[in-house]
């Protein structure tokens, strides 16, 4: 089975991996202004996420193999590759794994070291909405506000929305996989991988995701890494610095705009 993507504009392929209870349309107002570029960009779903697949097995080199599967069915040789969290680690194993295609790596806001589970709270929000019918997104919202205060979280899970049937509201997201393997999400890079590729890590001022010990540990993995941070940024920081994280991409990939 192949993933579902969008895919936007025409040139060098440029493959972006959402986070963990996300999908490739979180990225489309960036993938929109890549493309503008001189890039084909690929808006991809991950398994158990968005349109794509649902299936039992979940981890990082399934995934890894799916992204494979992906970009041999499209043709994309070498590629610019782009992983957010959950996607980041996808992206980290990959370019480990088949250093031959790609072209440059960028990781946002995650490293390759273990984290613990920490979405606990939200699967929870988020097995409450499966247990009564749906009939509306505002009666979503207040049943995940009892449980998540953010509204900017509660509206990157409500995009997991969809009419299932007539009146009733569904949740794309594959919920019991994702929850059964929870703590495949915080799982450490490989020790001996390693990718000698050119390498940006962006990371969230005030995440937390990446401190400033992490980055021996990094560039074990990625000699080459280049490591900057995204000012009054969280774990979000492509939604909430667009401006800069966008800049420093651009930057990164030899890009005037």
């Amino acid at each position: 089975m192949i993933l579902h993507s969008k895919i936007i504009g025409e040139g060098i392929p440029f493959v972006i991996l959402h986070g963990f209870m996300g999908m490739g349309d979180n990225w489309k107002t960036l993938g929109n202004r890549f493309a503008e570029l001189g890039y084909q960009v690929h808006l991809v779903d991950q398994r158990n996420h968005g349109r794509s697949f649902h299936d039992e097995a979940f981890s990082y080199k399934v995934m890894v193999e799916d992204v494979k599967a992906y970009c041999d069915y499209h043709q994309l040789k070498k590629k610019v590759l782009l992983g957010h969290s959950m996607g980041g680690k996808t992206a980290m194993l990959y370019a480990t794994t088949y250093p031959q295609c790609v072209k440059k790596l960028i990781v946002a806001d995650v490293g390759p070291k273990a984290y613990p589970p920490h979405h606990q709270y939200i699967l929870k929000a988020l097995s409450e909405l499966e247990k009564q019918p749906l009939t509306s997104r505002k009666q979503a919202d207040k049943i995940l506000s009892n449980f998540i205060k953010d509204v900017g979280i509660r509206q990157f899970l409500l995009k997991n929305l969809y009419w299932k049937e007539k009146g009733i509201l569904g949740l794309r997201m594959n919920l019991p996989v994702l929850s059964k393997n929870i703590e495949e999400v915080g799982k450490a890079l490989p020790k001996d991988a390693v990718f000698n590729g050119d390498t940006l890590f962006l990371k969230g001022e005030i995440s937390g995701y990446i401190e400033d010990y992490d980055v021996p540990f990094i560039l074990k993995h990625f000699p080459k890494a280049k490591i900057v941070t995204i000012k009054n940024t969280g774990h979000w920081l492509h939604a909430e610095n667009p401006k800069q994280f966008y800049a420093e991409v651009v930057s990164f990939l030899g890009q005037k705009y």
